[in-house]
């Protein structure tokens, strides 16, 4: 049972740990708010049960947190239906966080969730991954013919009237708010998308002029809008995704229905949607359902193992003019519909989505192929995330660049413009010599831990998710007050923030 408190002195050194190590939470999780009120400032998570200790926080998704215990085991709390009954499939999880039930022994390293699915990472190197079914791995490959009609056709297909980006990743949103994923239910009275300031609630003054850049929106998301309590077939429970004799994965990132997977050797893997190349493959297929290599650097002759590189297929450089700095991948990010990868030269790349510039190519393309941010060449990125229609990354020197969507403030610039398509520098006074060092992002808000172990956050906050004590957006870091702790890691989930933090007393 992953040896917990096995001996005496392993059990002493538990019971020291539950002393030492808190996570704190804050922002809206329905399944841990009785009354559904959003926690406004953080407030501390029980542990699962005497003997359990935090080793790391993973964030969650829609509605739902995940953690890591000391022992290796994934926690989850969080996700009601509107009536305020958990999901239940093998396990209830609602205030008080659970183990989740995995179809392993093995103590799980790394978690990450997306809007419909999550995945997890043993000390093996094997991927579990559980969810809506289309995320799941199954073997099968589908596209869009030349014509633009869709070859997809493993999710049953209904009539649905066409969304904008915002509204429909509300009611998506909705849809799967959900960490077990049983038959999907509609809850009425969830939180619906509504920013707090003009430049955030704009999804009907801007639906016309929206609504002729946004593609549309895939038949699969309008099923899970309007399926019933009653379609078991969109879900799925954990399986061991089946990956390439000899891969061992490192970590994983889970985004709104793509997945990568980072191996021990630096190469990336993807599966699940990718009609906007946000799986790296060169065009606009829409479900890889099987793990596919994602073609990011030429990393045969130079990788951290040549010999084993080559024997697992290397990597090349597409699309690119210039070799790309670095031998392998050592970060991945996912965000809503679009990816991000870090060399261990401090390159980065990004691919997939780019309506609202957030691939930082100074442009609002779609990237079908890895791409490297020609603009932050020279500066040595060492952290990435990925929102909804944002990303952020942080420099080898604490530095923090934005790009992307800024509706309600998440790229902390100040600015009040909607988009930002070329990385910028954030020079918030709040920020003045202090040295970012963790950086997260949720569907809408940032928040990042400094070296010297303070929490920033900004960005939506209707639903406290900011942890400043109120429901007012900010657009520029503003600093979370936490006593008598020492931040360690910090994690967005898509209306909540968790921090992982070591106790000072």
């Amino acid at each position: 049972m992953n040896g917990d408190g096995s001996e005496r002195g392993g059990e002493t050194a538990s019971l020291q740990e539950i002393k030492e190590k808190l996570v704190y939470m804050w922002g809206y999780l329905p399944g841990a708010l009785p009354q559904r009120t959003p926690l406004l400032t953080p407030v501390v998570v029980r542990v699962p049960a005497p003997g359990y200790s935090w080793k790391d926080v993973c964030g969650g998704g829609c509605g739902f947190a995940i953690a890591i215990s000391d022992s290796g085991k994934l926690i989850t709390w969080g996700s009601t239906d509107d009536l305020g009954q958990s999901y239940v499939t093998s396990g209830k999880h609602g205030e008080t966080p659970e183990p989740f039930p995995l179809p392993t022994e093995a103590s799980v390293m790394k978690a990450a969730a997306g809007w419909a699915h999550c995945a997890a990472v043993t000390d093996s190197g094997e991927v579990y991954t559980w969810g809506w079914k289309e995320c799941i791995p199954s073997g099968k490959v589908f596209g869009e013919s030349s014509s633009g009609v869709s070859l997809e056709k493993d999710v049953p297909e209904k009539q649905s009237s066409f969304l904008t980006e915002q509204g429909m990743s509300d009611l998506f949103s909705m849809a799967i708010c959900l960490h077990l994923l049983v038959p999907i239910l509609v809850p009425g009275g969830a939180p619906r998308s509504q920013g707090s300031r003009s430049t955030g609630a704009n999804a009907s003054s801007t639906s016309g002029e929206e609504s002729t850049k946004r593609r549309r929106v895939s038949s699969a998301k309008q099923t899970a809008e309007s399926s019933s309590s009653g379609d078991d077939n969109l879900t799925a429970f954990p399986c061991l995704v089946t990956l390439n004799p000899g891969v061992r994965i490192a970590s994983v990132a889970a985004g709104g229905r793509h997945t990568l997977a980072l191996s021990d050797i630096g190469q990336v893997w993807g599966w699940g949607y990718g009609g906007e190349g946000q799986l790296g493959l060169g065009s606009r297929i829409r479900m890889v359902s099987s793990p596919h290599l994602i073609p990011c650097i030429d990393s045969s002759p130079y990788g951290k193992d040549r010999s084993t590189a080559l024997a697992r297929g290397g990597m090349s450089s597409e699309g690119q003019n210039f070799r790309v700095p670095g031998s392998y991948v050592k970060e991945i990010a996912c965000g809503g519909r679009h990816s991000a990868v870090i060399t261990d030269a401090g390159a980065l790349l990004t691919f997939g989505w780019g309506l609202y510039g957030q691939c930082g190519q100074g442009s609002t393309d779609d990237e079908l192929s890895p791409t490297c941010v020609s603009s932050l060449l020279g500066i040595q990125i060492e952290g990435v995330a990925a929102g909804l229609w944002h990303t952020v990354c942080i420099s080898t020197h604490g530095d923090v660049y934005a790009f992307g969507g800024n509706q309600f403030g998440q790229l902390g610039t100040g600015a009040e413009q909607a988009e930002q398509t070329l990385p910028k520098l954030l020079d918030s006074p709040s920020l003045e010599n202090l040295h970012a060092k963790k950086i997260s992002c949720g569907a809408r808000h940032s928040a990042l831990i400094t070296e010297d172990g303070k929490v920033f956050c900004w960005g939506w906050n209707k639903y406290g998710q900011l942890g400043l004590g109120d429901v007012i957006d900010r657009n520029i870091p503003s600093q979370v007050n936490i006593e008598d702790c020492v931040p360690i890691n910090v994690a967005c989930g898509w209306w909540h923030t968790v921090l992982l933090a070591k106790s000072s007393t």
